[in-house]
Order: C-alpha cells, then structure tokens, then sequence
C-alpha cells in the first residue's frame, strides 16, 4: 500500500499539461484502486486465518510442552557428566521424526502408497501412481474432516506428546552411560508428573536433594531408636 502511494504521489508530481487527458496515469490510478481493495480483502482474511491457526496452536500447546520439557532436561544433563552436550537442531530433527510417526500412524494407506511409489520405477509406476495419489487426496479429506472433531484432535495430541516423550528419551539413552540412564529415566519420570500436578515439587526436591536441618532440636528418648546422624536429615523433611 505504501509503495502504491508512493508511485501515484511522484506520477501526479511529475505529470504535465492535464493530467485527465494522461491515459497512462488514469490507467495507474484505476490499477492501484483495484489492487489496494484486493490487499484490504486479502488482510480481512489473514485476519480471520490467524485467529484460527492461533486456536489450533492452543490445540497443540500440550505436545509442545512435553518436547520443551524434553529438552529443558537434555539441557541439565551436563551437570551428571560433561559430556553431555545436546543441541536444539538435532533435537528438532527427534520432534520431526515423532510427528511423522504420528502422521505414519494416522494415515497408514498414505505410507504404503509412498512406499510403493519408491518402489516403483519407469511410466508404468507414474500411471499406477495416479489412481493412489487420488485415493490418497480423499482419504485426506476425510482425515482432516474427523481431526477438527475435539475428541480426534485430543487422540492426536496425545499420541503426539507421547510420541515426543519416547522419542526424545530413545535419543537421549543412546549417547548416555549405562550407569546414568535410571537417573534419567527418573528425572524425566519426575518432571512429567510434576507438570502434571501428580507430585509436588517440595516432595521430589526433599527426595532429591535431602534437607538436613543445621541446629536439629534436642532428640527425646523416645526417639533414640533414631541414628543421630539421620535425626536432622529427618527434622530437614519434617
């Protein structure tokens, strides 16, 4: 719109004698009429396109969570050994390949027809190809009409969050330790279930961390079947 403006203000600027009898910048302003309607039509529309990729998203945000909480844990893992060094990049290849997984899962007739199509060489496999392809267009459809169903749709994240999860765990417990792999197992274990308000937080940090209290108070007698070196590490979880 402003480069429109821009080029009529300098052909009204630079145009001599009448300008009703200058056809080319009648022609100009009828054009840019025209096409600036077209663009306000076209931004009513994005409009209304982005609140509904804005609600799809939300759709998805539980899926997004898990692979960022994922992550997040891939990112601390330095702190058991150094050589655990994860990059965003390649964890974004493990989130793609959970999708296609999914997708795999959803359409099955679609990865057979794909599979077949490698398979195939030469115009025979063009021609055979053709009637799949059509067969495919419909079955997306179809796919697509029963996800905008909210209970499709939370069958597919789900799957997906668990896809994320079980992928981003296999990556991880290949390029770690055998002896380091219970521990992350456990942590990722844990996180899941904090998130999702299954454990809390104080609890599992009490586990891990174990709070011994400083200045324990005075051990009554009855309470001496208690070991003195565990009696402030039980005040500190009291």
């Amino acid at each position: 719109m402003k480069e429109l403006e821009s080029g009529l203000l300098k052909q009204l600027a630079e145009a001599e004698g009448d300008i009703l009898e200058n056809i080319e910048l009648i022609e100009n302003l009828e054009f840019s009429k025209k096409l600036s309607t077209e663009i306000t039509e076209k931004v009513e529309i994005a409009k209304v396109t982005e609140v509904n990729i804005n609600e799809a998203s939300e759709a998805y945000r539980p899926a997004a969570e898990r692979g960022a909480l994922v992550f997040f844990l891939l990112n601390d893992l330095y702190k058991i050994h150094s050589f655990y060094k994860f990059s965003l990049d390649s964890f974004v290849i493990v989130v793609n390949r959970a999708i296609d997984i999914v997708a795999d899962q959803l359409n099955p007739k679609k990865k057979e027809a794909e599979e077949k199509a490698e398979g195939e060489d030469g115009e025979d496999g063009a021609e055979d190809k053709e009637p799949e392809e059509d067969e495919n267009e419909d079955g997306d459809g179809d796919d697509e009409a029963v996800e905008m169903t909210p209970r499709t749709l939370s069958k597919r994240v789900d799957a997906l969050t668990e896809s994320i999860t079980f992928q981003g765990f296999n990556y991880t417990r290949r390029g770690t330790l055998e002896a380091h792999k219970l521990i992350i197992s456990t942590m990722l274990c844990f996180r899941i279930m904090i998130r999702k308000n299954l454990l809390n937080q104080d609890e599992v940090d009490s586990l891990i961390k174990k709070e011994v209290a400083l200045e324990p108070p005075h051990q009554a007698e009855s309470l001496k079947f208690i070991p003195e070196s565990v009696w402030g590490a039980v005040k500190g979880l009291e």
